[in-house]
């Protein structure tokens, strides 16, 4: 089953592609969506259409997204949130299933504990897939671990 992972952002949106067989998971692809930021129209249509080609390319059974769970930054939340819908309305459109997680989840779904930091969670994330090299930039290894989140949540009988 592949599954894809993405870390929305406005102008950097984080996706990893993973693989899951039985209990083992391995790396397709990861990476960014590179907007401009400075036209909103030009950086939903980008989007779209990056994530289009994506799931063309790996043609994924399942996607997670990051929920929105508590955010610092006031004036990006709304910016984000707005991204988040044109990924989600994409996956819809594409009649992918999609599962949502929120940042405390995806910590323990990868490193078994709420509280981790970023470079436990991506240790954790390159340990379970095997990746040698740090993931660059973060927002990918982000999108891994919330991929790595759902291959380990999901469960095809409670659907």
């Amino acid at each position: 089953m592949i599954i894809l992972g993405i870390d929305p952002g406005t102008t950097q949106i984080g996706f990893g592609v993973i693989e899951k067989q039985r209990n083992n998971l391995s790396c397709l692809d990861y990476g960014i969506i590179k907007n401009n930021g400075k036209d909103k129209l030009y950086d939903y249509q980008n989007t779209a259409s990056e994530l289009n080609k994506l799931l063309v390319k790996h043609s994924p059974a399942l996607a997670a997204v990051e929920k929105l769970f508590f955010f610092k930054n006031q004036k990006t939340i709304i910016a984000v949130s707005e991204m988040r819908g044109i990924i989600i309305l994409t996956l819809a459109n594409n009649k992918i299933p999609l599962y949502e997680f929120t940042p405390l989840q995806v910590k323990q779904g990868v490193s078994s504990y709420g509280r981790a930091g970023k470079e436990q969670v991506q240790q954790m994330v390159r340990l379970i897939l095997g990746i040698k090299e740090r993931i660059r930039p973060d927002d990918a290894a982000d999108a891994l671990a919330i991929a790595i989140c759902c291959a380990n949540s999901y469960n095809p009988f409670n659907q």
